[in-house]
């Protein structure tokens, strides 16, 4: 598959390329705009497709980042190997991230950020109605990604979790008593930063020339500790995923480091055991650290070739059972 991770340099993710020429040399059309939501807010957007006759799409794959990230950058490289097998990957950047509006890092409350991923993608979907599609979420993307499936339901043909924030490793929750502390924290000084927590990146890449390469990006959220609001919502967000994942019906994979620090692989488990859908898969790779693309270069492949196989499997089922009920009619 060759991941483009591999052609990368710890100071640009498009290696001793331009960004232009890394397209060209991919073969892959690349979209960017701004979209303005119901707040009236400055969405990032964009998308990725093979530069080929678009009747050859296997599917749309919609997808969402984890915290002080974006879906440039490093993101970006998964969504064009995702594209280079013939799919269309669309992705937005958060509130409080990347190029859009908000508060840096600042989540004080899940939803509208959800309402935003709905909105958009919602649209992607509407441009591409013949093909089947997937939510891919990483980190805190995977937490986003299930409570979208958990809204829309039956909408999506398949649901891929890399790390997912379905709970918070006891490493990076805070300290008690300040855990306790959290809730009047939060309504007191919602932006006040938890400075006894180490920032996510530091935890999340095993390689240091991919960690370095994170902290390069324009748009790297230095100020990575979550703000007491945000920390406090993730809890929540986590508790909501631990009461109601027992109604995910969408096929699902789910992979997660072994060694993971940051997202608790037990919390993986328990969503994976607790999910209606009987077509789900676990992948835990021992040994691998919170964001798999921050492996070594073998293990990327492993990780990233056993996704877009899921993916296109599942592409190409559905795809064949719907030719084969406009056949009957």
């Amino acid at each position: 598959m060759a991941h483009p991770i591999h052609q990368s340099t710890e100071n640009s993710p498009y290696g001793d390329l331009t960004k232009e020429v890394f397209y060209r040399k991919h073969r892959i059309l690349h979209h960017q705009s701004f979209m303005l939501n119901k707040q009236n807010m400055k969405i990032f957007t964009q998308s990725w497709r093979p530069d080929s006759d678009s009747d050859l799409l296997r599917g749309l794959v919609a997808m969402v980042h984890g915290y002080t990230l974006e879906s440039s950058w490093v993101s970006e490289l998964t969504a064009v190997a995702v594209a280079k097998a013939n799919f269309f990957v669309c992705a937005l950047d958060i509130q409080g991230h990347g190029y859009s509006d908000g508060y840096t890092g600042h989540i004080p409350d899940i939803k509208p950020i959800v309402g935003d991923c709905m909105q958009f993608f919602d649209s992607a979907r509407a441009d591409h109605p013949k093909v089947p599609a997937f939510l891919y979420g990483e980190s805190l993307g995977g937490a986003i990604a299930i409570l979208l499936c958990l809204e829309q339901k039956s909408e999506w043909s398949g649901l891929i979790l890399s790390g997912a924030m379905c709970g918070v490793s006891k490493k990076m929750k805070p300290v008690w008593p300040l855990e306790k502390l959290l809730p009047m924290a939060a309504f007191v000084a919602p932006t006040w930063r938890i400075v006894i927590t180490k920032h996510p990146v530091s935890m999340s890449y095993r390689e240091e020339r991919k960690r370095k390469l994170v902290e390069k990006s324009p748009n790297f959220l230095k100020y990575g500790k979550p703000s007491a609001a945000t920390a406090l919502e993730f809890l929540r967000v986590c508790e909501y995923i631990k009461k109601n994942c027992h109604k995910l019906e969408v096929p699902m994979l789910m992979v997660h480091g072994g060694n993971d620090t940051v997202c608790d692989p037990k919390s993986a488990m328990l969503v994976y055991e607790s999910a209606a859908t009987e077509d789900k898969t676990l992948k835990i790779y021992d040994g691998t650290w919170h964001q798999l693309i921050g492996e070594s270069n073998e293990r990327v492949e492993l990780v990233f070739g056993n996704i877009i196989s899921w993916i296109g499997e599942r592409a190409g089922k559905e795809i064949a059972n719907c030719n084969t009920i406009s056949v009957q009619k």
